[in-house]
């Protein structure tokens, strides 16, 4: 399955990889070359699709835990100041997701939308130590029982020229659906209370909508 944001952009790579093998077939003669340019603009097409894949996954709902909200890397477990919307200490978890991963971005819990917000910005690399701050990015609270008020925030990255943001103020929302998608990018950031029991390590990888970041008895 693909997303629904990726539909503009596989229509496009499709009708200029069609264009592309049609015209090489016909004015060219040489065939390495030819072949060459046929599988190069493939090659293209299937980047594309890969990138936009949404892959269905059966979320098993607990409201004990704060499932990860993407696929990718675990690069920041620290205590943090979080000065956006707490404006107090919280522990942060970054997740980077490199080019190949699953970009669908997940509810990592059930709850209340308090808090959504789209801030432009630059576009620096996404383990740049300023991305958090300084790059086109959204923050959004949800807030429920158990955990209480969590945020987490979408980051684009070098590559990343659009971020898509479904959450909006009131909404209840439901762990492991579509939260948004961040096309060619990048990091999501989540600041949790602190005292939360974390179930991640440091370059473990994750997976959106089954990888346990952090749980309560």
């Amino acid at each position: 399955m693909f997303h629904k944001e990726g539909t503009p952009s596989i229509l496009l790579g499709t009708t200029f990889t069609a264009i592309v093998l049609l015209l090489t077939d016909y004015l060219i003669e040489t065939n390495w070359i030819k072949m060459t340019i046929q599988l190069a603009t493939l090659a293209f097409l299937i980047i594309i699709l890969q990138f936009f894949r949404n892959p269905k996954r059966t979320v098993i709902l607990n409201e004990k835990h704060i499932l990860s909200p993407v696929d990718g890397k675990v690069v920041v477990i620290e205590e943090v100041f979080e000065k956006e919307y707490f404006k107090d200490k919280r522990i942060q978890v970054s997740i980077f997701m490199s080019p190949i991963n699953v970009h669908v971005t997940r509810y990592g819990l059930s709850g209340l939308v308090k808090f959504s917000k789209y801030h432009p910005g630059k576009f620096l690399v996404a383990w740049h130590p300023k991305a958090s701050e300084e790059n086109e990015r959204t923050t959004i609270v949800v807030e429920n029982d158990t955990f209480g008020a969590v945020l987490y925030r979408q980051i684009a990255g070098a590559l990343a020229k659009r971020i898509v943001n479904y959450a909006e103020e009131g909404m209840q929302v439901i762990q492991g659906t579509d939260a948004g998608f961040i096309k060619f990018g990048s990091r999501v950031d989540l600041f949790l209370p602190l005292g939360t029991p974390i179930n991640v390590v440091l370059n473990q990888k994750a997976i959106g909508g089954k990888t346990i970041i952090a749980s309560k008895a």
